[in-house]
């Protein structure tokens, strides 16, 4: 493991205390710095105390639910999360993503998957060479998206935008004037592949278009009837 990845921080916001004690043995053995927290709320505390790498969130926490919570460490700045949930349904992973995480491992699961994730999840917030070497702005017509600073603007309006926004919109503007599947979409921004029908992408769309049209600057992001989305004039 590189040597940045083995020193992210990482906080753990669970209410069951042997699988919080297990995570923490398995991450601390891995190299990872980790807090533990058993309520919505401590967990939101820490959080904005001292913003961690990654945050594995239990949706079932005492209080504040962790849909709650990840919607609020979204809107306070976009802290990548991994929701941990018994909850195995399709309309379960989608209501934890729209809340704001960025994954979602169904308990119980193998140590092995988790890590797995963890590096994967740690691994998108860094720059690899090519992206490093990449220019930090990108542009497409009047918007402009900072890749540093994961920012948008337009008309030198500052859009700010969420860990999701700000991925699906570096996607759209790594790809103008093509249409980018449903599914693609999915894949790249999410890593998901759903079973079946999602509405995770339209309102996230809907969401990106809000900020990028508050202004009343004409639509970029258009809907190609049953073939995706495409960003164009």
């Amino acid at each position: 493991m590189a040597e940045r990845e083995r020193q992210a921080s990482i906080l753990v916001v669970d209410d069951d205390e042997r699988l919080v004690a297990s995570i923490r043995r398995v991450l601390a053995y891995d190299g990872y710095r980790v807090r533990t927290a058993s309520t919505g709320l401590a967990g939101l505390q820490l959080a904005r105390e001292e913003p961690p790498d990654l945050v594995i969130l239990d949706i079932g926490l005492p209080g504040l639910s962790g849909l709650e919570v990840a919607g609020r460490l979204q809107a306070g700045g976009g802290v990548p999360v991994l929701i941990l949930s018994a909850r195995d349904s399709v309309s379960d992973r989608v209501a934890g993503l729209e809340a704001g995480a960025d994954d979602y491992l169904v308990k119980p699961f193998a140590v092995e998957e988790l890590l797995a994730r963890v590096k994967a999840r740690l691994r998108r917030r860094e720059p690899d060479g090519a992206a490093a070497s990449a220019p930090s702005l990108l542009r497409y017509a009047d918007l402009v998206l900072d890749t540093g600073a994961r920012e948008g603007r337009r008309n030198d309006r500052l859009i700010r935008l969420t860990t999701k926004e700000y991925d699906l919109l570096a996607l759209f503007m790594r790809h103008p004037r093509r249409v980018l599947p449903h599914s693609y979409i999915l894949e790249e921004v999410w890593g998901y592949d759903f079973e079946g029908e999602s509405n995770l992408v339209p309102v996230y769309i809907g969401q990106l278009r809000q900020k990028l049209e508050s202004g009343g600057e004409p639509r970029l992001i258009h809907t190609v009837r049953q073939a995706g989305y495409v960003l164009r004039e």
